[in-house]
C-alpha cells in the first residue's frame, strides 16, 4: 500500500470521527479529557518504556544534548501533559460561540459562529509532549487530528496515541478523532502535505528546515509556526538589575524552546557597567557569548559571525551585541527577527512604546523575558504552537484560534 493511499484511509477515518465529535456537548468532551490525563498517568509506565527506546537510540546515533532534552520524558514532564489536558478541559468551548451578530434591516437574523476546521494534520518534531496537546486541543476545539511526529520519536508517541485513543473509546467518542499518520519515511510526509480535499489545515512545528518544507511544498492550508530567534534589547533606561534578571531568565531556563532569547543588545551608554556583569553571568550558567567587538573586549567571548546573528541556537550559545542607540536595536530586530517574540527592557515609556509599535513580531514584550511567550503562560492552556505568520492566527494558539466560522442567517421566508 502506498503511503498516499495509507494517509487518504487514515484521513478519511479522521472526516468520518470529526463529524460526530462536532455534535459532543462541552461536557463530553470535558470528560474525555480528563479520562485521556489520568490514561498518561496510569499507564505512565510503558509511555516512559517507549520514550526510553527514542532516547537510547538518540543518544547511540549521536544526536545533541538539546534534541534529546526535547524528546526525554519523565514522570514530572507526563504530569504536566496531563494537566496540560485538564487546563483545556477548564477552558471555554469555543465550538459555537456567536463572534458576532445583528438584525440586518430586512428583518434577517444574522449570526458568526465559530466551528471547527474539521481535520488537523500536525507534523512536528521529537518533542512526543505536542502529541498530547495537540490531541487535547484539537478534540476540544471539535477537530480530528492526524499526528506525524518524528521518526526519532516513534516509540513515544506510538505509546501515547495508543493510551489517548482508547481513553477517547472508552469516554464513548470515536478513538479515530486521534490518530497518527502511518510510515517512517518522508514519503507520508509528503503525501500528508498533498492531501488537500481530505485534510483542512496543516500545522508544521519544529526546526526552520521543516516549517519551511511544509509551507512550500503543502497543497493543503498551512499555518506556520515560526522558529524562534528571540531578542532581548537592554535599553539606555534600563533597570540593571531586572535587566540582569531577564536576560538570564530568557537565555537559560530552557534553551530548548523556541521563546529562548538568541540575541542580546545593549546600548553603548549601559556597556561600560553593564557588560560586566552579564558577561560573567551568562558564562556561570555555562553560556558561550558569539559576541561584537565590544562583547569581544571580555575573556571567553568568541566572534560573532553574520551567521550568528540569524542562528536560533536552541542551545546555550548567544549572540550579542553593543548598539549606539534604540534606532540600531531596532533596525537590528528588524533585519534578524524571525518574528516570534522580542523584548525590552528600559523605565523610559517613551522607548517602550516606540518599541512596541515598531517591533513588527508576535510577542513584543516590555520588562519581561521572551519565556512568558507560552500558551499556558497566556491562560490558553496548552498551546498547540506559536504562529508567527499574519493570517488567521498569529503568536500562541489556543483554542479559538483552533476553529474557523461560518455565518447562519435566518429569515422568514425572505427573498432577494
Amino acid at each position: 500500500m502506498t503511503a498516499e493511499v495509507e494517509v487518504r484511509e487514515v484521513a478519511q477515518r479522521a472526516r468520518v470521527a470529526s463529524r460526530a465529535l462536532a455534535l459532543a456537548t462541552r461536557a463530553q468532551k470535558d470528560a474525555t479529557l480528563h479520562a485521556m490525563a489520568e490514561a498518561l498517568l496510569a499507564r505512565a509506565d510503558e509511555i516512559l518504556a517507549g520514550n526510553a527506546e527514542d532516547v537510547a537510540r538518540a543518544e547511540t546515533d549521536g544526536t545533541p544534548p538539546n534534541i534529546i532534552d526535547r524528546l526525554r520524558l519523565t514522570t514530572e514532564r507526563l504530569e504536566a501533559m496531563a494537566q496540560g489536558l485538564r487546563d483545556v478541559a477548564g477552558l471555554p468551548d469555543p465550538v459555537g460561540e456567536v463572534v458576532r451578530g445583528s438584525v440586518l434591516a430586512n428583518g434577517l437574523e444574522l449570526r458568526q459562529v465559530r466551528v471547527p476546521f474539521g481535520v488537523v494534520g500536525m507534523i512536528y518534531e521529537a518533542r512526543p509532549n505536542v502529541t498530547a496537546d495537540a490531541a487535547g486541543i484539537c478534540l476540544k476545539s471539535g477537530n480530528a487530528v492526524l499526528l506525524r511526529g518524528s521518526s526519532s520519536a516513534r516509540s513515544s508517541n506510538a505509546a501515547i496515541v495508543g493510551v489517548l485513543r482508547d481513553a477517547v473509546a472508552a469516554s464513548g467518542l470515536d478513538a479515530d478523532v486521534v490518530q497518527l499518520v502511518p510510515g517512517d519515511t518522508h514519503d507520508s510526509v509528503k503525501a500528508l502535505m498533498r492531501a488537500r480535499g481530505h485534510v483542512d489545515v496543516l500545522i508544521p512545528r519544529g526546526g526552520a528546515g521543516l516549517i519551511q518544507s511544509v509551507v512550500t511544498e503543502s497543497t493543503v492550508p498551512v499555518i506556520e509556526t515560526g522558529v524562534g530567534n528571540c531578542h532581548v534589547y537592554v535599553d539606555r533606561a534600563a533597570d540593571l538589575d531586572k535587566a540582569l534578571a531577564i536576560v538570564l531568565n530568557a537565555k537559560t531556563h530552557r534553551t530548548s524552546v523556541c521563546n529562548a532569547a538568541e540575541s542580546l543588545l545593549v546600548h553603548a551608554d549601559l556597556a561600560e557597567e553593564f557588560l560586566p556583569r552579564v558577561v560573567a553571568a551568562l558564562q556561570g550558567e555555562g553560556v558561550t557569548i558569539h559576541g561584537d567587538d565590544a562583547f569581544g573586549a571580555h575573556p571567553g567571548v568568541v566572534p560573532a559571525t553574520e551567521e550568528d546573528w540569524a542562528a536560533e541556537y536552541l542551545s546555550l550559545d548567544l549572540a550579542a551585541r553593543v548598539v549606539p542607540d534604540i534606532d540600531a536595536a531596532l533596525e537590528h530586530i528588524r533585519a534578524w527577527s524571525s518574528g516570534h517574540s522580542d523584548a525590552i527592557v528600559t523605565e523610559d515609556q517613551g522607548a517602550a512604546r516606540r518599541f512596541v509599535a515598531e517591533v513588527d513580531s508576535a510577542a513584543v514584550l516590555v520588562n519581561a523575558s521572551t519565556r512568558f511567550t507560552d500558551g499556558g503562560e497566556f491562560g490558553f492552556g496548552a498551546e498547540i504552537g506559536i504562529s508567527t505568520q499574519k493570517l488567521h492566527a498569529r503568536g500562541p494558539m489556543g483554542l479559538p484560534e483552533m476553529t474557523s466560522t461560518k455565518y447562519v442567517v435566518i429569515g422568514d421566508g425572505h427573498v432577494r
